[in-house]
């Protein structure tokens, strides 16, 4: 049996979000109670009970708002509605009323940087270039040429700029053509756009998932970016395929005018007690410097949403250098850490040795909860999923579509949750065609195949959330890195009296870890947990891993 947890006062727990863990719900592919073949708010508010039962503190819905999806549901057609295919306003009312009385909180997605094409603001905006919302996008003249006004690109392929034949002008979109960026550089649309989040704070929901937070300005200068070193080139933002990365992005994002910005959003998140902001970075050449700047002091973003681990190695080289940068460029700020999410291709695929998966899948988690941060779980993943191997046809992710078959897009990690392994697509829909298909590989690691299995990825998960509620070092703690050769991985996370020893291998090969002198660690009953501290040195099983009390 797992815990159960009491229901927190929001007026009182201001400080929930700090180590909290987030359960991330892609809505289109976590239940389908109408039998379309899409998820939906009512099959979400169905699951909660199993969400619940994990041990996490709140989920996140990626976006539910009315969206022509074309972008699935990231473009944004109606911030205050709920668009058809997921349900109604009443559903999400139920939902959050739901998650509330199970000790959930609610996080939901806010992708304010760009709006639909289809949005009203934007029908608005392009009809001329002086009616009342003519500037609440950017919209910009063309050379003399008439090509585009600087060299942008769209990180979904092609120049970020789109011409308009009413306006005669160009606007810009970071990501599809059917994705204007809006003109923060407008304080009317400032005012707007924290309207559209204060109608969902008095819904009732927990806080708020910052989508490409540092898009929201653009340099007024509109100066082209300049060219990256060859031995600067990051390809952590776009796959490596991609001519985005060729750019160092200066101008188009990440301006010093957003701390302003975030300065009035903290202040509407301050008049609602108990909420929380995470905001997504995508930088690939200044992140941490971005994310320092949103995070620190008490009147920015409560955390950012890290990409060091979405991407990148897993080594113990790549986690000690990116811990130790994160650590000196923001002291006193807050990260939340993931491994999967619903843009990346999901880590046992990204990261596992072939045939030694599960020893991997349980070092994963474990380093992840005993990391310093909030914690982001991905839908499935709990279950051990791997990427989803679709073909060409199946594909509906238009990035995957335009970078084909070098980058296969996103696809591969959004494929339906799978509950019951000999029930029709798994359980998910009755559907004949499901939006993407269920792959049969993941029907045998199902929910049903797991739950109160011994030995089971869900089960190790569950118990894994139960021993981290129960040390408030590794939820809230400081982090010390801890010497250590080759591919271990040692830190001490501290919290009041309570010291714990965090040692991880890292690698596919059985590893040695020797206990600095002064460090008497005390082993404690951690699930998977199965090295030994003798004669001051540990020995490590491949993935394996060693977490001890220091008296």
């Amino acid at each position: 049996m797992t815990e159960t947890k009491a229901v927190a006062d929001p007026a009182i727990d201001r400080d929930w979000w700090r180590g909290a863990v987030i359960y991330q719900i892609y809505p289109r592919s976590f239940q389908d109670q109408n039998g379309d073949g899409v998820g939906d708010l009512v099959g979400i508010t169905s699951r909660l009970d199993y969400v619940a039962d994990l041990g996490v503190d709140a989920i996140w819905l990626s976006p539910v708002f009315t969206s022509p999806m074309k972008d699935f549901g990231y473009d944004v057609s109606n911030y205050r509605d709920i668009d058809p295919s997921f349900g109604t306003l009443e559903d999400f009312d139920h939902l959050v009323q739901k998650a509330h009385s199970l000790g959930l909180r609610v996080i939901i997605d806010q992708v304010i940087s760009h709006s639909s094409d289809r949005h009203a603001w934007f029908s608005e905006s392009r009809q001329s270039r002086t009616n009342a919302k003519s500037d609440w996008y950017v919209w910009a003249d063309p050379k003399p040429d008439g090509t585009p006004p600087n060299n942008w690109l769209s990180i979904f392929g092609g120049s970020a700029w789109s011409w308009d034949s009413r306006r005669m002008q160009y606007y810009l979109h970071n990501f599809l053509v059917s994705q204007p960026d809006l003109n923060f550089h407008n304080p009317d649309v400032q005012e707007a756009l924290l309207g559209e989040m204060r109608f969902w704070l008095e819904r009732g929901v927990d806080g708020f998932r910052l989508d490409t937070v540092n898009f929201y300005f653009c340099s007024l200068g509109l100066e082209n970016n300049p060219v990256v070193r060859p031995e600067d080139f990051n390809a952590s933002t776009a796959p490596a395929v991609n001519p985005y990365n060729f750019q160092e992005h200066l101008y188009d994002k990440s301006r010093p005018e957003n701390l302003a910005f975030l300065k009035r959003l903290r202040a509407l998140m301050d008049e609602y007690p108990g909420k929380t902001t995470v905001g997504e970075i995508g930088d690939s050449q200044h992140q941490l410097e971005v994310m320092a700047q949103y995070t620190s002091g008490d009147d920015h973003l409560h955390m950012a949403y890290t990409f060091d681990y979405l991407g990148g190695e897993f080594s113990a080289e790549h986690f000690r250098k990116s811990i130790a940068a994160t650590e000196a460029a923001a002291p006193d700020g807050w990260v939340c850490l993931a491994f999967s999410n619903h843009d990346v291709v999901r880590h046992v695929s990204r990261w596992a040795v072939h045939g030694q998966e599960a020893a991997f899948t349980r070092l994963a988690i474990t380093l992840l909860l005993a990391m310093r941060g909030s914690v982001c779980l991905y839908q499935g993943e709990e279950l051990g999923l791997k990427e989803a191997e679709l073909s060409f046809s199946d594909l509906v992710d238009p990035y995957g579509i335009e970078f084909w078959p070098e980058f296969k897009g996103r696809d591969g990690c959004r494929t339906p949750m799978v509950w019951q392994a000999h029930v029709r697509n798994g359980a998910f829909s009755t559907a004949d065609r499901t939006w993407l298909p269920v792959p049969a590989e993941h029907l045998t690691h199902a929910v049903d195949t797991q739950h109160e299995v011994e030995g089971s990825v869900l089960e190790f998960y569950r118990a894994l959330l139960a021993f981290r509620r129960r040390h408030a070092a590794l939820a809230k703690g400081s982090i010390e890195l801890v010497d250590a050769s080759g591919d271990v991985l040692a830190f001490i996370r501290s919290h009041g009296p309570e010291r714990l020893l965090c040692v991880f291998n890292m690698g596919a090969a059985a590893a040695v870890f020797t206990i600095p002198a002064g460090l008497t660690p005390h082993g404690i009953d951690c699930p998977g947990v199965t090295a030994a501290a003798i004669d001051r040195e540990i020995d490590l099983e491949p993935f394996g891993s060693y977490i001890g009390k220091l008296g």
